[in-house]
């Protein structure tokens, strides 16, 4: 008879009933180190639990951990109690945890802390010794396992941000007492090739202990005197080893060191294309503003041509000189205005004139025009002008009165 397949959550469910009614798993303690600590926003904390062989995922829930009199940190020992049972949607068993007891600090997080504090007192940390990583390396030179996921992450990401970079990969343990050694030469060898331009070490994460080799005092004095640049690429974003430290940047996963070890060709594809087409419209803007200068300059040679200036003072001379004219003319035409009536008041007191419309004028033997009748004597001889001639006469009688000639 065929056995009906049971769907994944059926599998979880049961196992977490089979987990629930077991007697020591639901109430027991565990002792172990935290490690990878967590104390998520919503109150939560959530943990790993490890000894020398093994670790367990632990959680304490916001309502269990507000009592806790003191405060978790990666490296604390403790004894923990509560119930082991199955996170469904996952398929992970955990320790969830009811109570806590400060059992003292783990013997490896008290060595991670001592040779901290040592190699920081020595300046080994120090920003002003710290190298500047290179912009566009064109060899990398890789010191880690040649197994493990975090050499495939370098290349890719290397290999898909900047095609021409070349890997040169140095293969080495990176987990047991060999490792530290290992790294250590590997680092040596790729610091003494001329064409390295930049070092990654490093390896994907783990515990405290997995993560030994980077903890090392003689690998981190390693990095510190390399001459070349290196990039401490170890452990997930919450694991720091002394190696991050020392190293000349730290990124926090493997994967992130090869972001940052180079540029990405896409990006600088598009900024090359951006910055030339900058230049472009530059370059056109340029020589318009050149050609409408030249313009200005043809025109102005144009303007300040002499021949132009010359025929312009041509032009301005014969205005000039038509001004002149006229004013002369002008001037002539007054002053032949003034003679004639200059003229005309001459022959107005002109006594000759008075010849001509028939009257006569008398001149005693002086030759004194004579005015009046005072002026004369009875047998006085006179002349009398008419105008085409004289007549000699002798004053005979003189009547004094009011004139009055008859036409």
């Amino acid at each position: 008879m065929d056995i009906r397949p049971l769907k994944v959550s059926e599998v979880n469910s049961y196992i977490k009933r089979v987990f629930l009614g077991d007697m020591i798993l639901s109430n027991l303690s565990v002792e172990g180190e935290i490690s990878n600590f967590k104390h998520h926003y919503s109150g939560h904390m959530y943990f790993n639990l490890k000894d020398e062989k093994g670790k367990i995922k632990a959680v304490m829930f916001k309502s269990d951990n507000e009592n806790l009199k003191f405060n978790l940190e990666d490296g604390m020992k403790i004894i923990a109690t509560g119930y082991v049972s199955l996170y469904e949607k996952e398929g992970d068993y955990q320790l969830y945890i009811r109570h806590i007891k400060e059992s003292g600090l783990g013997n490896l997080y008290k060595a991670f802390e001592e040779l901290k504090k040592k190699l920081e007192s020595e300046g080994m940390f120090s920003e002003s010794d710290k190298k500047p990583i290179p912009f566009m390396p064109k060899k990398i030179g890789v010191v880690t396992s040649s197994t493990g996921a975090a050499i495939r992450d370098i290349i890719t990401v290397i290999k898909r941000r900047f095609p021409p970079c070349n890997i040169l990969i140095y293969p080495s343990l990176v987990q047991g007492s060999q490792a530290p050694m290992e790294i250590c030469k590997g680092l040596n060898y790729l610091d003494s090739r001329e064409d390295i331009d930049l070092i990654i070490t490093g390896r994907g994460g783990g515990s405290i202990e997995e993560l030994f080799a980077f903890n090392d005092e003689e690998v981190a004095r390693t990095i510190y005197k390399l001459r070349t640049p290196v990039i401490s690429a170890v452990g997930h974003e919450t694991d720091f080893t002394i190696a991050d430290f020392v190293a000349d940047l730290r990124a926090p996963t493997p994967s992130a060191a090869a972001e940052l070890s180079v540029p990405d060709i896409c990006h600088l594809n598009s900024e090359l294309e951006s910055k030339y087409n900058r230049l472009t419209k530059l370059m056109l803007n340029l020589i318009e503003d050149y050609r409408i200068k030249v313009k200005h300059l043809n025109a102005n040679l144009k303007f300040y041509n002499p021949m132009n200036q010359l025929r312009d003072k041509r032009q301005e001379i014969d205005s000039l000189f038509r001004d002149l004219n006229y004013i002369v003319e002008k001037k002539l035409m007054g002053k032949k205005s003034e003679l004639l009536d200059l003229k005309n008041s001459l022959d107005l007191l002109n006594p000759l004139l008075a010849l001509d419309r028939g009257y006569g004028i008398l001149i005693d033997s002086q030759g004194k025009i004579i005015k009046s009748i005072d002026d004369t004597t009875i047998d006085e001889e006179i002349n009398i002008l008419l105008k085409d001639g004289k007549i000699r006469s002798i004053i005979k009688s003189i009547d004094k009165g009011e004139l009055v000639v008859e036409k």
